[in-house]
């Protein structure tokens, strides 16, 4: 049948109700009616399945189609039969049926009744399947989710593999291959196993331009974190992912003790609470879904306002796909990554255990995602970058919609290093990847360099001038502006194309973005507020510094002591104005909040009616208890005067953690008296001394005063003196 001789318009009105197609719809669906190999790349929520289901509908004999996902299909089925007064025109073939529905499925598609059959790949193995299908009129087989045939998807099924072989045996039947991943290692694999590499390919754009892309560090005040920003989109829905079935019950937990309607979703409940909890989000009787990956498969809601990842994902396919589950209707979409390296070494110990082919594809994924999470460039152009599509981010559509963007990285001009990168690329003779590269360049030695004698060469360590995150951040840079690329056979070597041979030769400027430090600065001190990723007020941070001088001046002690830096920084975010606000503020407790608090809150309750400012009064972050029991159980053992070694002990934590947690306690107000411990330890002279230096000092910075006393003492013995002197001078 040609497409020349249907009105594919009329039809669609006819089964659909729609007047026009969306983007590449019709020339798919003109393509499958010319009986031609199919190839579409499409992102989620592109309109996919239109492209199968119509042709399917309008020609002679059964269309199969292959889908990875039972659930699914099942939805699929119920729409296509909720078009036509047939209930036989659409039907699943899985291992479900009972003989009874087995016999009318191949009764209906005898009868050219049913247009189109589901199946599961592993149903398509069976003997009698075939046979059976093998007599009957196919019209076409669509394999959808076809990135489930390459290992290097994020979806890899062994069973997909097969699927060319059992398609030779049903005859010269076209093939439709769909997918919403499109790396270009993944789609020459499709090509390659489907045997179908004279397909016609139609890739659809994959830039959503209504989301903002987003990634902050990661820190100890994440879940603070998270519930400021669902509080700022109040009553707007959203989803939460997280690797873990453990961390996604504790931060469902945590959101709703904070007052926000949230719901836990993973593969550990049992199924009829996961279809409450996914009907639930679906008819907005909650706002967030906390889930596992497991969570958004096949579930269409168009106004998810924001996708929160608290870990990082596999792939950036997977985040593509993740994320790509807001804004569907073209509205609003905040799309959040917190990033920490220390996640990413997670990740890496779980592959550990894997066969090495799987952990090389593992380990490439992973440093894709990395690259993404550090990159200082358009986030959007990276993004799309990988899935092999150019990007202007300058005038693209949506180019403003990302943090790199909105608060640029200074840039500095790298024509030289990157000469240097391109040569030193070409004189390897293109074997090695990435990290090879930068190896070479900053003259680091390791087995595969040794093997291909490459420490030998002239130019081995020329670029020692730097080190290895800048050159990885320039790579990086100069992949994406395509003057390298990635071979795909051999996933990973990089190689130097045409565009960078000529730039060899014609130097013009490179203008790099420096990229981002992700190291959460181990203040050894309470830890900070994060350095609060909200930027906090610098006029009235300024004011509240000049005042907690004056204070301290007045009361003869250091400014620490009335409050730290980050106390006063998460004041100039949260703006305080009564007592019980101050008392949640970072590292201020009852006791300073009384002894300290009135003047400032004064200052603040000033500045916000002044300046017209809104305040975020929600920032209460009410924890789910766990450390409270501790604290509890220190102060009231330090009291009866027993051993450090001994409370630390009975809590199951080690010397370090203690000195902490009693920092935490003392730096938010309340008195620990560890006089009889430190007696112990150290002279009357020695206590009197370290006393005078904290008090005589500009910071309480334990780093400082190491080096002021030179070794006379360890850093234990520092920390439990500014802990007795915090308690004493401040509480």
């Amino acid at each position: 049948m040609n497409s020349n001789e249907i009105d594919i318009h009329k039809e669609l009105k006819k089964y659909f109700g729609f007047s026009q197609f969306k983007g590449l719809q019709e020339q798919v669906i003109k393509s499958i009616l010319n009986q031609q190999n199919t190839f579409v790349i499409m992102p989620t929520g592109g309109g996919k399945s239109l492209c199968y289901q119509l042709p399917a509908l309008i020609q002679e004999g059964t269309a199969i189609v292959v889908s990875p996902l039972i659930a699914l299909m099942k939805n699929q089925v119920d729409a296509i039969r909720s078009l036509s007064s047939e209930n036989g025109v659409a039907h699943v073939l899985n291992s479900s049926l009972t003989k009874t529905e087995i016999a009318q499925v191949k009764k209906d598609i005898t009868s050219g009744l049913t247009k189109l059959l589901y199946v599961a790949p592993e149903s398509l193995t069976k003997e009698e399947y075939v046979n059976f299908l093998k007599n009957v009129t196919i019209s076409f087989v669509a394999i959808d989710e076809a990135h489930c045939i390459s290992e290097w998807g994020h979806d890899f099924r062994p069973e997909y593999r097969n699927l060319k072989h059992i398609i030779k045996q049903l005859g010269d039947v076209p093939i439709i291959g769909l997918t919403a991943t499109a790396t270009p290692k993944v789609q020459e694999d499709i090509l390659k196993n489907l045997d179908m590499s004279d397909a016609t390919t139609f890739k659809a754009s994959f830039n959503r331009p209504n989301l903002y892309y987003e990634v902050r560090t990661k820190t100890k005040n994440i879940e603070s974190d998270i519930i400021r920003f669902i509080k700022q989109h109040k009553g707007k829905s959203g989803i939460i992912y997280c690797l873990s079935r453990k961390k996604v019950e504790a931060i469902a937990e945590v959101l709703q003790v904070n007052g926000i309607s949230a719901v836990p979703y993973h593969a550990g409940l049992d199924a009829k609470t996961r279809a409450k909890h996914q009907d639930m989000f679906l008819m907005e009787d909650v706002d967030v879904v906390v889930a596992t990956i497991a969570f958004g498969m096949g579930i269409d809601k168009p106004d998810v306002r924001f996708v929160i990842h608290h870990d990082i994902p596999k792939s950036l396919e997977s985040y593509y796909q993740e994320t790509g589950r807001a804004g569907r209707d073209g509205g609003e979409g905040h799309c959040l990554a917190y990033y920490s390296y220390k996640d990413v070494e997670k990740l890496e110990k779980f592959m550990s255990g894997k066969p090495v082919a799987e952990q090389e594809i593992g380990f490439a994924l992973l440093q894709e995602v990395v690259a993404y999470a550090e990159t200082s460039m358009s986030r959007r152009r990276f993004l799309l970058h990988y899935f092999g599509e150019e990007f202007d981010d300058v005038n693209g559509d949506g180019a403003d919609m990302d943090d790199n963007i909105r608060n640029p990285k200074t840039k500095v001009e790298a024509i030289d290093q990157v000469v240097q990168l391109l040569e030193v690329v070409r004189d390897t003779k293109h074997l090695y990847k990435s990290k090879e590269v930068v190896f070479t360049l900053i003259g680091r030695v390791n087995a595969v360099i040794k093997a291909h004698r490459t420490d030998t060469q002239s130019f081995f360590g020329c670029g020692s001038d730097h080190d290895e995150k800048y050159w990885m951040a320039l790579l990086r840079q100069v992949l994406v502006a395509g003057f390298l690329s990635k071979d795909i056979e051999t996933y990973g070597i990089v190689k130097i194309t045409k565009k960078g041979l000529d730039f060899i030769k014609n130097r013009e400027s490179f203008m790099m973005s420096e990229d981002h430090e992700y190291n959460e600065s181990e203040d050894e001190a309470i830890v900070s507020a994060s350095k609060s990723t909200g930027t906090a007020d610098e006029l009235l941070m300024g004011m509240l510094r000049d005042l907690r001088k004056k204070v301290a001046k007045k009361l003869g002690v250091p400014p620490f002591v009335v409050f730290q830096d980050p106390s006063l920084e998460d004041m100039a975010l949260k703006y305080p104005v009564s007592q019980e606000e101050l008392i949640n503020i970072h590292g201020v407790g009852e006791g300073k909040a009384k002894k300290y608090g009135k003047e400032f809150l004064e200052l603040i309750s000033r500045y916000v009616q002044d300046n017209d400012i809104i305040r975020p009064e929600d920032l209460v972050v009410k924890s789910t208890g766990v450390n409270s029991v501790n604290k509890l159980y220190i102060i009231q053992n330090i009291d009866r005067k027993l051993s450090l070694d001994d409370i630390a002990s009975a809590k199951g934590i080690n010397m370090d953690t203690l000195i902490k947690e009693m920092e935490q306690i003392v730096y938010s107000g309340t008195k620990l008296n560890i006089k009889y411990w430190i007696d112990d330890m150290l002279d009357d002279d020695q206590q009197e001394e370290i006393h005078d230096y904290f008090m005589e000092s500009e910071s309480d910075n334990i780093e400082n005063a190491l080096k002021e006393f030179d070794g006379d003492y360890d850093i234990d013995e520092l920390r439990l003196m500014r802990i007795k002197f915090i308690s004493e001078v401040a509480n």
